[in-house]
């Protein structure tokens, strides 16, 4: 087990093969909703009495393959191959993408956790339904047992049919992104109690030197010493240092070179100025957008993208105390910008400023930068979708790889009058602009006050897609989501394939 993490989450054991396993006992099925009934895309590899044994049992129960129904039944006394049929509905076939695949995937995944080994008979619906079947049944049989005293049952093995060179690219890739995701939801559900900036620290450095990614970590004497105000000044109110994390991925060939940074508030009190009680624990979740930085790098690396890659994780406790940093003090960041801090629970943006000012140090092509941010986001544009800023291109290039991915995203702008309400009379700027209206803006426009001159940014604010407070749907679990792990790694992929 990896260091500061007492468990991990699981995910369906997942396999290619050229033919339905011996031991299968479910075969999954998609089904579309025709104007006559239940359609069926896909039949093979059963026999033409086979196949037709199964749409007259799907006729028979009633079955109509509207989106993300599931239905368990014996199989037919012709289908040889299993002791159960499963079919899971993808809606109308005019409506029909990767992302209704992936969301059916998912949602057939939950219904199969107990059922035993699966084969699904999906994939060769088009261009890339292979990967997106296999990403969405994946990600849907993610399972987070915690420390529970009573474990919950793991998935059972799940065989995708493929056997061409492209099906083993495709599942590859797919079980990559899968994995990344994973990784990123089990370091966000992860308590504060066992992940704090040291361990947190330590944790990823692991995780850097099994992948062959570069860690630095940067302790709290370093950060004095190399003036990173921001970082100090929110961790300075927890007796947990701060710490900020620098992991590197160098292919041989690099087409691009890109900078990724994350917010790491590894618990978020709000610091003096307190939150209410109220759903507080949910703030073990404001380490979201580093979780899905470090993960993103891994599989960067995992996957040979041709694009050189700099993490920066600024990692820090909010707590109040003694020590916390006040409203009304003054800052001063990585670089020499000074803030004056109204409220202390606007701390991301301050160490985001240090790791942002950071990053630009090194003169990469683009900055991309996620983090739970605000609850501006939440109000704009709700749970589920992201919202983009920065420099209008790269900005809208996010954008619409987090919509091609599934993961919503929409692009929002930085307006004149928020970078004007950044005035401060003692500092450089301040932090917040102690109004409701815009905060999401405002946020980003403060961030923007740190990326150099001339350089590509965006920053996406997850504050709501990170983390699931509802029932399960389609992929998507309770709790963490691991959002914007496969926006990153498409736009990753775009940048080291720019003829693609």
């Amino acid at each position: 087990m990896l260091s500061g993490l007492p468990t991990r989450g699981t995910l369906a054991p997942a396999t290619l093969a050229k033919k339905v396993p011996q031991d299968t006992q479910v075969i999954l099925f998609p089904v579309f909703s025709g104007e006559e009934g239940p359609e069926f895309p896909l039949t093979g590899p059963l026999s033409s009495s086979a196949a037709r044994a199964l749409v007259d049992a799907a006729e028979a129960l009633g079955f109509e393959g509207k989106s993300d129904t599931c239905v368990v039944f014996p199989a037919p006394s012709a289908l040889k191959e299993t002791r159960a049929v499963a079919l899971v509905g993808l809606g109308d076939a005019a409506e029909f993408d990767t992302e209704v695949l992936r969301r059916a995937m998912g949602s057939a995944a939950r219904h199969m956790r107990t059922r035993g080994s699966v084969f699904v008979a999906a994939g060769d619906l088009g261009e890339g339904t292979l990967k997106a079947a296999v990403e969405g049944y994946l990600l849907g049989s993610y399972s987070y047992e915690g420390q529970r005293s009573t474990p919950t049952q793991e998935p059972g093995p799940v065989t995708f049919l493929g056997s061409r060179k492209k099906d083993k690219a495709a599942f590859r890739e797919a079980l990559i992104n899968a994995e990344a995701v994973a990784l990123a939801r089990d370091l966000t559900n992860t308590s504060a109690r066992d992940l704090y900036p040291a361990s947190y620290a330590d944790t990823l450095a692991a995780l850097a030197a099994e992948h062959g990614v570069e860690s630095e970590i940067y302790d709290a004497y370093r950060l004095s010493v190399e003036g990173f105000g921001g970082i100090l000044a929110v961790g300075s109110g927890s007796q947990r240092a701060p710490r900020l994390v620098r992991l590197h991925w160098a292919p041989s060939k690099a087409h691009a070179y890109v900078a990724l940074v994350g917010k790491g508030i590894t618990f978020d009190t709000g610091g003096i100025s307190l939150k209410p009680a109220a759903n507080m624990e949910v703030m073990i979740s404001d380490m979201g957008g580093s979780a899905a930085v470090a993960a993103s790098i891994i599989a960067a690396a995992r996957l040979n993208l041709e694009v050189e890659i700099t993490a920066w994780l600024p990692l820090a406790e909010n707590m109040p105390s003694g020590s916390a940093t006040r409203p009304g003090d003054v800052i001063t960041h990585y670089g020499g910008l000074t803030s004056e801090v109204l409220n202390t629970d606007a701390e991301g943006r301050l160490v985001l400023a240090d790791a942002l000012a950071r990053a630009g140090e090194d003169h990469p092509d683009a900055i991309l930068e996620a983090s739970t941010l605000t609850g501006g986001q939440l109000v704009a544009l709700g749970t589920r979708t992201t919202g983009v800023m920065g420099s209008d291109e790269l900005r809208d290039l996010v954008a619409q790889a987090g919509r091609e991915v599934g993961e919503s995203a929409w692009a929002m702008p930085l307006l004149e009058e928020h970078s004007a309400a950044l005035a401060s009379p003692v500092a450089d700027m301040r932090n917040t602009h102690n109004s409701r209206n815009g905060q999401m803006l405002f946020a980003g426009a403060y961030l923007s006050r740190f990326i150099p001159e001339g350089v590509e940014w965006a920053h996406l604010d997850v504050a709501g897609p990170a983390w699931n407070e509802g029932a399960a749907y389609g992929y998507t679990p309770q709790r963490a989501t691991g959002a914007p792990v496969r926006t990153f790694l498409r736009v990753l992929g775009q940048l080291a394939n720019p003829k693609a």
